[in-house]
């Protein structure tokens, strides 16, 4: 429970007593990104912001357009792209395609996620833009617009390029996309194996290290270049918890490996979702003026719950913050004040607290009344005497 410790009403606070020391991840990783989708808490952030060659992670940009494109009706799953001479001669990562294919959309799709299909990629450019240099405008294009304010992409794949970066933090919020934005398709990003007309047995396996751990991990996107190093953008769920990482410039693909498994039993060990209260509960009460009621409960608007250090779920605290006192009419649900939940090493918890009630003007006598006590105050502060009521 949270643990009342004081309240001043003139300046508007609640406070409560925290001590939260969150245990600290030290990574290889050069730059590397965890959240928990749950709660929305980001539990780190090391170069988060900073653009980085993102190898083939930044396929995600390339399937986002994909399943865009599957929303709005302008493909389907079943819609067939031709390969064009470029497609079929890229090297690196391939689904060993020809002209002669004709790939649906849902094989590419897997093309992409399970073998990393650099061939798949540029079908998919060519098929939506006419060609890759026009679909990476469009790339730029939707990232500002999607908010990746750390990325620039120059083609579909992650080729090398000096203009093709991503930073952690955006390839962590293209995975929450998917998962929020496109759990149809979201499934692909977990399957194991796609041998695509069994053209390259030794190919038809998802580079992904945790999928096959039985840890919850369900995706989505590895990446290596010698550049950029070894990377994984990554999603494992845990009970209740989802959580979401990104770790990019590791050394080894066994780091990569051993890497990606501590920062998931990390994330799900050392943090536990707790319930500080329901909805409705009331923290605090507080003054109004001008209304035909003089205070206002301040409740929670829903179910709260924060993520804590495992070993402080029993020690919580935080503060009601609010400029008050509130003058009336207020409505019922009206958001008056925020619950601050500090956490060392995390970002602070700040939930909205609401009025419990609706409070209309009142008359004559409130008005006379908080007409005096806006007087009482003023001339208590400039002659320093009591005034009677």
């Amino acid at each position: 429970m949270l643990r009342l410790i004081a309240k001043s009403l003139t300046a508007g606070f609640l406070t409560l007593t925290l001590t939260l020391p969150a245990a600290a991840f030290e990574t290889r990783a050069r730059a590397a990104w965890v959240y928990d989708l749950t709660t929305e808490t980001v539990l780190m952030n090391k170069e988060a912001q900073t653009p980085l060659p993102p190898a083939s992670m930044s396929k995600l940009m390339t399937l986002n357009m994909l399943f865009e494109a599957l929303r709005d009706g302008r493909v389907t799953l079943d819609t067939r792209f031709s390969v064009s001479t470029r497609a079929k001669n890229m090297g690196g990562s391939t689904m060993f395609l020809n002209e002669t294919d004709r790939p649906s959309v849902e094989e590419l799709i897997q093309g992409i996620i399970v073998l990393s299909g650099n061939d798949a990629c540029v079908v998919v450019a060519e098929g939506l833009a006419g060609t890759e240099d026009n679909f990476a405008r469009l790339m730029n294009d939707r990232a500002r617009v999607l908010g990746l304010e750390n990325s620039t992409f120059a083609n579909a794949s992650g080729w090398p390029n000096p203009n093709q970066r991503m930073s952690v933090e955006d390839l962590g919020k293209l995975a929450i996309r998917f998962i929020t934005e496109f759990p149809e398709y979201y499934g692909y990003f977990g399957q194991h194996e796609f041998p695509y007309d069994n053209r390259a047995p030794q190919n038809r396996y998802n580079r992904n290290p945790l999928l096959k751990l039985g840890i919850g991990a369900d995706g989505l996107k590895t990446g290596h270049t010698e550049e950029a190093g070894y990377g994984l953008v990554g999603s494992a769920t845990q009970g209740t918890r989802r959580v979401v990482f990104v770790l990019s410039g590791l050394a080894t693909e066994a780091d990569r490996a051993q890497e990606s498994e501590r920062i998931v039993n990390w994330a799900f060990r050392q943090f536990a979702e707790k319930s500080v209260a329901e909805k409705g509960h009331e923290f605090a009460r507080a003054d109004v003026w001008m209304g035909d009621q003089t205070e206002v409960g301040l409740v929670a608007a829903e179910d709260i719950s924060v993520l804590l250090p495992g070993s402080q779920l029993e020690k919580l605290s935080g503060e009601v913050i609010y400029t008050g006192p509130f003058e009336a009419p207020i409505t019922q649900g009206d958001t008056l004040a925020e619950l601050v939940i500090p956490r060392e090493d995390l970002p602070e918890a700040r939930i909205p607290l609401v009025a419990d009630r609706s409070i209309a003007r009142g008359g004559l006598a409130p008005r006379l009344r908080t007409a005096f006590m806006v007087l009482k105050d003023k001339l208590e502060g400039q002659t320093g005497l009591a005034v009677a009521e």
